[in-house]
């Protein structure tokens, strides 16, 4: 019988006995119980110091129907794996003239191209920045001297923000195409636990790798990844899509191209209201990022500073202001990382978080935000929440000392609203900071805001507003202030052949939902059109 189990609690220290622990809840022989396979995992820290993990499992088992049967009745969580349906691929009524083209080489165009390669359509892949081996020496160029490359940075090249971020591939949506997602992911390197554990991440040094290998497969089925190939334009003829406009010179023919820029293509949403095509303000949230040590976390988050069974502990926080109604809340959450610098234009400072696999820093990092929207912007303009986050990572560059330096603060002395004169925590974002007060890098109804939701959390997680507490500005980047709205088919409303896919689209939010996103983008485009014969 295969069969599947969920909600099986097991004490983190017997988990390296869970086949044991398996066999003795259900009555049968161990040897009974085969292929088996995680399905998730999560940590239940409710009786902390005292952990337990919490398993969905498939597996096997060995046993007659009858006994199989009773199993199932007694059994809280067992039943048996349904069968699968399998996809039927729509006909395609039109072939492609020119291969496709796929605009960006995050995790949104990458699972695109990857899609339309592994089906026989040869993709061309255009990136305005450089491949990640090079992306990354320009990164920490940026991050050792503040000489920034506006084209090869943390927002820009191949593998997009995520790959210097955290790697973490925790997502709200459910959709078919996240197993395809994570066992990809598996596939080109990344660690097979991802496939089950209730918060995967796979670190950036790891995922620098595994992005390599994503474009080498998609290579070998005969695409093609072009590097400082940067889209300035689009050629329509009436509302259909011609051609791709490369370095402001290089036309390239196109039927359809899947436009999966990221969320920081500022230069890609101007071109795209000059054409007239439908873009629509999107709410997002700014702030600011806050440091603890991750002793700090973990003591509230499992009772010890350290435990020897799990790793360092995270946190998922919100709070509702009575007062505005706005919300506040933690995002991008990094147990051992560090903050670092963010920005892809000149002028402009932005923060982010990153961690390695290991998540081995000793100090907890996460952005904590407030949300703006159309009430908070300067127009009405469809491109208004851009300049809004340009605006303030603006103030930020010049209070840092326009060098790339960020303003920085303790969090006691942000609620006394006084600058820091010394930090009982060293903030660890590079190029480095200097200390300000930043309630002035902050529109005046968001740093109101983040006071109240700083107390709040302090009452949740003990020391969050303490002295070792230290914030670290601006945050602006946390989704697409736009989306380009598509119709029932995955194109443009106004651009025949144009699919815009992803978080710089406005549909996704995070590496597992922009692939997500890319990979049901490039089905709408084959469904339509079949390849070049």
């Amino acid at each position: 019988m295969d069969l599947l189990w969920s909600n099986l609690r097991i004490p983190v220290e017997e988990d390296v006995f869970l086949t044991t622990t398996m066999a003795h809840k259900l009555k049968v022989p161990e040897q009974s119980i085969n292929n088996l396979r995680f399905l998730r995992r999560s940590l239940d820290a409710r009786k902390k110091p005292h952990l337990a993990f919490v398993y969905s499992l498939q597996f096997s088992l060995d046993v007659p129907r009858t006994e199989g049967n009773r199993l199932l009745a007694r059994v809280p969580g067992l039943k048996e794996v349904p069968l699968e349906i399998p996809i039927l691929w729509p006909k395609p009524s039109k072939t492609l003239t020119h291969r496709p083209v796929v605009i960006g080489a995050g995790p949104s165009g990458y699972f695109a191209a990857l899609a339309l390669a592994r089906r026989g359509y040869t993709p061309l892949v255009l990136e305005r920045g450089d491949s990640v081996e090079d992306r990354t020496q320009k990164v920490r160029e940026f991050w050792d001297t503040g000489k920034l490359d506006t084209e090869s940075n943390v927002q820009f090249g191949e593998g997009g923000a995520g790959t210097f971020s955290d790697g973490k591939l925790t997502t709200r949506i459910q959709d078919r195409r996240i197993s395809d997602v994570l066992e990809t992911f598996v596939k080109h390197g990344a660690p097979a636990e991802i496939q089950y554990l209730a918060k995967p991440h796979i670190g950036t040094d790891i995922l620098k790798d595994v992005v390599k290998r994503i474009r080498q497969e998609i290579e070998s089925l005969g695409g093609e990844v072009r590097f400082r190939a940067k889209v300035t334009g689009l050629k329509a003829s009436g509302d259909r899509l011609k051609k791709v406009i490369v370095n402001g010179e290089e036309e390239i023919p196109a039927d359809a191209a899947i436009l999966a820029v990221g969320h920081s293509a500022r230069d890609v949403y101007r071109y795209l209201f000059d054409m007239n095509l439908t873009l629509e303000k999107k709410s997002f949230a700014i702030g600011l990022r806050v440091e603890h040590p991750q002793a700090l976390i973990n003591k509230s988050q499992y009772g010890v500073e350290e435990h020897p069974h799990v790793g360092p502990a995270d946190y998922q926080l919100t709070y509702k202001d009575a007062r505005t109604g706005r919300g506040a809340y933690a995002f991008c959450m990094c147990p051992g990382g560090k903050v670092v610098a963010a920005a892809s234009e000149e002028g402009g400072v932005a923060t982010n978080g990153m961690s390695e696999y290991a998540r081995d820093t000793k100090i907890a990092n996460s952005a904590i935000v407030v949300t703006v929207g159309a009430d908070d912007f300067p127009t009405v303009h469809p491109l208004a929440g851009l300049e809004f986050q340009r605006e303030w990572e603006h103030k930020a560059f010049r209070a840092g000392g326009s060098n790339y330096r960020a303003p920085a603060q303790r969090v006691v002395d942000f609620l006394e609203r006084r600058v820091t004169n010394r930090f009982d925590l060293s903030p660890t974002y590079s190029p480095g900071i200097v200390p300000y007060e930043l309630h002035e890098v902050l529109p005046a109804a968001v740093g109101e805001v983040l006071e109240r939701a700083l107390r709040d959390f302090d009452r949740k997680i003990k020391g969050f507003a303490g002295e070792k507490a230290t914030l670290t500005g601006i945050e602006t980047r946390t989704s697409s202030p736009i989306r380009i709205v598509r119709n029932t088919q995955g194109e443009s409303l106004d651009l025949t052949g144009l699919y815009p896919a992803g978080e710089g689209a406005g549909y996704a939010g995070g590496i597992t939902s922009a692939a997500v996103d890319g990979i049901r983008i490039a089905e709408f485009l084959m469904a339509q059109f079949a390849p070049i014969e």
